[in-house]
């Protein structure tokens, strides 16, 4: 059988809850991060006994979250996982609008959440886990929860897009980085998820379509039944990351063939 460590941030609700619930399995374990207890979570990993682990961190200030990584991972034996994996997933919206109308702290608050975080993470992750079976054998992953406005830019999401074209494009770069190390390399992707029934839609629906032009799009998504509930949406996301070729493109869509 094989095991399986994975690190997921923004375990709290949503599509990071649905996946951390998912990875809930035999020979697993599983490291929540968010700044709220998940108690469902922990319910069911006591159910089920597999060892989930979570801490309740702020990623506004991600530098202690990433030493605290390298100190986990430090305390494994290198040899006993198959696959070892990072998902960035946590995120933090500014208000919906132009982005004069967003503060300061909103917006360094969503930048840090969902960019720095994810970089310092990421780093910390690729530190610890040189050396580590799953390494050499190609099973060492980071997987950045994107969407597909990293593409394409939407009025009043100037933050939210800037966060998933960073993504994008920092995976795009490490993909690189790792690839020059040839076999002892880990495999980056930085997944557009589709469209998900979350908070950040109902907060999308809500918005003053004044300053949001796509409001009614969001809105007929909703009334048609096209969004995704988020254990659908995990089931897809935590596949493609099984995938043999996850890695061979660093930005992809849960939807690729």
């Amino acid at each position: 059988m094989s095991t399986y460590l994975t690190i997921v941030t923004g375990t709290s609700r949503g599509l990071g809850a649905a996946m951390a619930e998912e990875l809930l399995q035999a020979d697993s374990v599983v490291l929540g991060i968010s700044r709220h207890a998940n108690q469902a979570l922990a319910a069911r990993a006591q159910a089920l006994q597999v060892r989930c682990d979570q801490w309740m961190r702020d990623l506004r200030d991600p530098e202690p979250v990433a030493e605290q990584i390298e100190l986990y991972l430090g305390a494994f034996d290198p040899a006993r996982f198959d696959e070892v994996a990072l998902v960035n997933n946590a995120g933090m919206l500014t208000r919906i609008g132009p982005l004069d109308e967003c503060s300061s702290t909103e917006l360094s608050a969503a930048l840090r959440v969902g960019l720095e975080a994810a970089l310092l993470l990421s780093a910390a992750f690729l530190r610890a886990t040189q050396g580590w079976r799953a390494r050499q054998q190609r099973r060492c992953k980071v997987l950045n929860i994107s969407s597909g406005l990293g593409q394409r830019a939407m009025a009043g999401s100037a933050a939210y897009c800037a966060v998933k074209a960073g993504l994008d494009h920092f995976s795009r770069a490490v993909a690189l980085d790792e690839a020059h190390r040839g076999g002892g390399g880990a495999k980056i992707v930085s997944l557009a998820p589709g469209v998900i029934d979350t908070d950040m839609q109902v907060h999308l629906r809500a918005a003053d379509a004044s300053g949001f032009p796509d409001q009614p799009m969001f809105k007929d998504l909703k009334a048609k039944g096209q969004l995704a509930t988020p254990h659908d949406a995990a089931a897809r996301v935590l596949a493609y990351l099984r995938r043999a070729d996850f890695g061979v493109n660093p930005v992809a869509d849960v939807r690729d063939a």
